[in-house]
């Protein structure tokens, strides 16, 4: 099999995110396109080396396929995890290719086709990467649920007219408290293609309380605003850490589905294990 044998650049301007890209007829690692976190972190103020959050990037794959040794089509469905302290992401469409690219490939069996992935994604990403490949069957038991856990913020009858990124929207009062709050109306959209992200947003903190209108209205801000889905969660993360100045802060976003993945990011102050936290939400 090919092996990725050399560093790829970062230059967003390479990687095949907007573009007329053929598929390949058979395995490629080489479509792989991995991007450095540290340049987007250091803008938010973020030490790469002295990370202010803990989390997981989690990633569902619903169409993925193989042949079997016999030539049979085999379908699954994947779940792919890595830490946020990695150094690099892997770009969405290159890793779309990546798994297009063995629908005419054949591998032994399920283990076998999972240790290639996990092999090829720890190559460029520079970290532990947890692969789980299932059987259409399995999806039966990955939980459902109607919506986020918490106080639903978008039932809240505000006016609103600020659609680029404004932390200073965000205010707090005099009461400590800890609650969970979420909305589904959050929307950014793509740093390249310009295309509208969809997802839904949890945060849940111990400290003063945070206005929930003007959190709703500085979530809001974000629809006009042209960046990557974890990029977007680490900078709700910071800018609700440092302008209300919460004991204990979780952020998980979760985005609809496009071209059968979706992307979730979930960034904390607390240490959690991401085994339990994976589900689907009804635009999932």
């Amino acid at each position: 099999m090919e092996t990725l044998s050399e560093e790829k650049h970062q230059n967003l301007e390479d990687c095949a995110l907007g573009k007329e890209t053929p598929y390949a007829s058979t395995y490629d690692p080489s479509c792989l396109y991995p991007i450095h976190r540290a340049a987007k972190r250091q803008q938010m103020g973020i030490n790469p080396d002295a990370l202010p959050f803990k989390g997981f990037d989690y990633w569902n794959h619903y169409e993925v396929s193989w042949l079997s040794e016999k030539g049979k089509p085999i379908v699954a469905f994947a779940e792919i995890v890595y830490d946020c302290d990695s150094p690099f992401i892997v770009e969405s469409k290159s890793l779309k290719l990546y798994f297009n690219s063995f629908n005419q490939f054949q591998f032994k069996s399920m283990s076998d086709a999972a240790h290639v992935i996990q092999k090829d994604l720890e190559a460029i990403l520079k970290t532990k990467v947890t692969i789980m490949l299932h059987p259409l069957s399995a999806l039966a038991n990955l939980a459902t649920k109607p919506a986020f856990e918490g106080f639903c913020l978008d039932d809240l009858d505000i006016h609103c007219s600020v659609y680029n990124v404004d932390k200073n929207l965000l205010h707090t009062g005099n009461d400590w408290v800890s609650e969970t709050l979420y909305t589904d109306l959050f929307r950014s959209n793509c740093l390249i293609t310009r295309q509208p992200d969809w997802g839904s947003l949890q945060i849940a903190y111990e400290g003063p309380q945070i206005n929930h209108e003007d959190l709703l209205r500085y979530l809001v801000s974000y629809r006009k605003e042209n960046e990557f889905g974890e990029p977007c969660v680490e900078r709700i993360f910071m800018d609700i850490l440092t302008q209300c100045r919460p004991k204990i802060l979780t952020v998980y976003g979760r985005y609809t589905r496009r071209g059968g993945l979706d992307i979730n990011a979930y960034r904390s102050t607390e240490a959690v294990d991401f085994k339990s936290l994976n589900f689907r939400l009804p635009r999932q």
